[in-house]
C-alpha cells in the first residue's frame, strides 16, 4: 500500500508551459556538453519513486511519463515531450523523488547527474532561470495538491498535529491528511494501519512506516531529508541556524566558493518563517510572507551548493580544539574552519499558570494561515508590542471575530513601526490593551479561559478566549555553547568591538589582532542575527549581518 490518501489529481492547466517547459536544441547542447546520450525501452523504469535525486534527463526523442505511485496504482503525471525535462526541488537537495521516471516509448535522453547539473545552475545563467522555475513551480503544484510520499491522520485539536504539519509545510514537503473529526476515511486509515486514534497525529511515510506522534526529528529521518548530505568531512563554514541572517550567510559563502553546511533545528526561515507578512523589507513593495522569503532563500542557498540538515541543532560547541567541531546529536560531531552562529532568539515565555499544558493546544508562538484556521470566526489574544506582534494582529483580523493586543507598556510608538500602529488603530476588529498583562489560562485539554489584569487599576477579568499568540521579547539560544565565547548580561553574544580586554584574556585570545566585526572571543566563530548583542531586530539587518560575516570568514580562512 503506497499510498493512503488520494491526492488531488495533478493539474496545471494554463501553467503547464511554466511547469514543463520546452528547451531549444542550442540549450540542449549546452547540457549534453555535460552528459551523455542513452537509448532508452518503451516501459523502462529510469528512476523509481523513493530513490535519491542523483539523475536528471533530457527527452531528445520519444516519450517520458513521471507517474506516481498511489493505493489504486500508478497515476500520471505528466508526459515529457522532446525538449521537456525531469526533475524537481529534490534535485537541489538530493533528497528521494516523487515520482517515477519511465519510458513512454522508445527514443533517446542526455542523461546529467545531479553534481553536473548543479555546476550548470551555477554557471549558465538562462539555463538556471529555466530549471530553477521549473524545479520550485513544480513543488508548489506538488503541494498545493498533496501530491507527496507522507499521508498525516490527526485532528486540529491536537498539538501534535499542529507541529508535524507546521514542520513539513515550513520545510516546503508536499502530504496528503486526513482530519480524524471530520473525514470518515480517518479511522479506514489508522485500522488498516492498526493504530488507535489516541495515537495521532500518525505519519505514513511511503505508505510503509508508520509513525505514532512522532518528533520532527523521527519525520525528517523518515523521509530521508539529510541522507545526501556527508557528516565526515570538514567543513570551511558551519552555520548553526537558518533564520534569515544564516540563510544569508549560506547564499554567500556557497556562491563565493566555500564548502557549507548549514544546521536547522525545525524549518528554514526563523522566527521571520512564521510571519504572516513582511512589509518593509527593501525590494518587496506588496509585502512577502515569512516562509515565502524562506523558501526562496533556501532554494537560493541550494542552487550555490550549500548542504542544509534538518531537524539537527547544535548541542554543543567543541571550542578547545582546531578545526572546531559541533555535536550535531546521536554521538555524531561535523568538524569544521570556521563557524558563523545565527541560532537566533525564543520568544519570551507569558508567566502564566498553566502555560505549559496549552502551548499548542490554544497557546502559539507564530501566526501562520494554518494557525488562522483553527480560529476562525472566533476571538483571540495577542500578547506583544514589537512588529511581529502587529503583523500577526493584522493578519489574524482577517478571520478572528476581534483580536485583542495586550502589551505591559503605555503604547506601541516605541516598539512598532508606524505603518503597523496605524493599520491597528484603524481596524475596528482589533482592540489595543494597554498595561495589561495574562495572569492565568484554564480548559480542559485545549484552552477555554483567560484572565488578564489591568494594571492601572488592578482590575482582573476573565474571558471566554480559545487562542492566545504571544510573542513579547527574546531569550538568545545560546545555551549551547557552554562557554566557549563571551556573553553580555542577558545571555547575548559580544561580537567585534564589544569583546572587551578582560573578555579576551578569559578566552586566551591568541591572536595580536583583536576580533574581526561580527567575530566572538573564539578566534574564527562569528555570531548574526538576533542572538547576537546589539543586534537590530529587523529581516533586512539579519540578511546584511550573515552576508558581512562572510567576508571576515574569507580573511579567518586565509590567516
Amino acid at each position: 500500500m503506497t499510498d493512503t490518501i488520494p491526492p488531488t489529481p495533478l493539474t496545471v492547466g494554463s501553467r503547464f508551459d511554466e511547469v514543463f517547459p520546452t528547451l531549444t536544441t542550442a540549450q540542449i547542447a549546452r547540457l549534453a556538453a555535460h552528459g551523455w546520450m542513452r537509448d532508452v525501452q518503451q516501459g523502462e523504469m529510469l528512476v523509481e519513486a523513493g530513490e535519491r535525486t542523483s539523475r536528471f534527463f533530457v527527452v531528445t526523442a520519444g516519450q517520458l511519463e513521471l507517474v506516481r505511485p498511489t493505493c489504486k496504482g500508478d497515476e500520471l503525471v505528466a508526459t515529457l515531450q522532446p525538449g521537456m525535462f525531469t526533475g524537481e526541488a529534490t534535485m537541489l537537495s538530493g533528497r528521494r523523488g516523487l515520482a517515477h521516471i519511465r519510458a513512454a516509448s522508445a527514443g533517446t535522453v542526455v542523461e546529467l547527474n545531479r553534481e553536473h547539473l548543479l555546476g550548470i545552475v551555477q554557471a549558465d545563467s538562462e539555463l538556471s532561470d529555466i530549471l530553477m522555475r521549473a524545479f520550485l513551480l513544480r513543488r508548489v503544484e506538488l503541494i498545493e495538491h498533496g501530491s507527496g510520499d507522507v499521508a498525516l491522520i490527526g485532528s486540529n485539536h491536537s498539538a501534535g498535529t499542529l507541529r508535524v504539519k507546521e514542520f513539513l509545510t515550513r520545510n516546503g514537503h508536499p502530504y496528503s491528511y486526513l482530519d480524524l473529526d471530520r473525514d470518515s476515511r480517518a479511522q479506514e486509515v489508522l485500522d488498516h494501519f492498526h493504530v488507535a486514534a489516541e495515537e495521532v497525529p500518525v505519519l505514513i511515510c511511503r505508505g510503509e512506516v508508520v509513525l505514532r506522534n512522532p518528533s520532527n526529528q523521527e519525520v525528517a529521518e523518515c523521509l530521508g531529508f539529510n541522507e545526501a548530505i556527508d557528516q565526515t568531512q570538514i567543513r570551511d563554514l558551519v552555520i548553526s541556524g537558518a533564520g534569515p541572517s544564516g540563510l544569508a550567510a549560506a547564499v554567500y559563502g556557497a556562491s563565493e566558493g566555500l564548502d557549507v553546511l548549514v544546521l536547522e533545528s525545525n524549518a528554514p526561515g526563523g522566527q521571520a518563517g512564521s510571519s504572516s507578512k513582511i512589509e518593509n523589507y527593501l525590494g518587496f513593495p506588496m509585502g512577502i510572507s515569512g516562509q515565502d522569503l524562506a523558501a526562496r532563500a533556501y532554494s537560493q542557498a541550494q542552487k550555490f551548493g550549500a548542504q542544509i540538515m534538518i531537524a539537527k541543532t547544535g548541542n554543543r560547541l567543541w571550542c578547545d580544539q582546531k578545526p572546531y567541531a559541533v555535536d550535531v546529536g546521536n554521538g555524531e560531531r561535523v568538524a569544521t574552519r570556521a563557524i558563523i552562529i545565527a541560532t537566533g532568539a525564543q520568544y519570551r515565555k507569558l508567566a502564566a499558570k498553566n502555560l505549559a499544558q496549552f502551548e499548542g493546544d490554544g497557546v502559539y508562538y507564530g501566526a501562520t494561515s494554518m494557525e488562522a484556521q483553527l480560529c476562525n470566526g472566533d476571538e483571540v489574544i495577542v500578547v506583544g508590542g514589537g512588529n511581529s506582534a502587529g503583523q500577526a494582529a493584522v493578519f489574524l483580523a482577517q478571520t478572528a471575530k476581534r483580536v485583542h493586543v495586550l502589551v505591559r507598556s503605555n503604547g506601541l510608538a516605541d516598539t512598532m513601526s508606524r505603518y503597523l500602529i496605524r493599520r491597528l488603530e484603524e481596524n475596528p476588529k482589533i482592540e489595543l490593551r494597554t498595561q495589561t498583562e495574562i495572569q492565568e489560562l484554564e480548559g480542559n485539554g485545549h484552552l477555554e479561559r483567560v484572565r488578564w489584569r489591568d494594571n492601572r487599576n488592578g482590575r482582573i477579568e476573565t474571558r471566554d478566549i480559545r487562542h492566545l499568540f504571544t510573542m513579547m521579547g527574546a531569550v538568545p539560544s545560546t545555551g549551547w555553547l557552554d562557554g566557549c565565547v563571551a556573553l553580555d548580561p542577558k545571555g547575548f553574544i559580544k561580537t567585534g568591538p564589544d569583546v572587551s580586554p578582560d573578555d579576551m584574556v578569559t578566552a586566551n585570545w591568541p591572536l595580536t589582532r583583536p576580533p574581526h566585526l561580527l567575530e566572538t572571543s573564539l578566534p574564527g566563530v562569528f555570531a548574526v542575527g538576533d542572538v547576537r548583542g546589539g543586534s537590530l531586530k529587523r529581516v533586512a539587518s539579519a540578511v546584511g549581518e550573515g552576508s558581512i560575516a562572510v567576508a571576515f570568514v574569507h580573511h579567518v580562512l586565509h590567516e
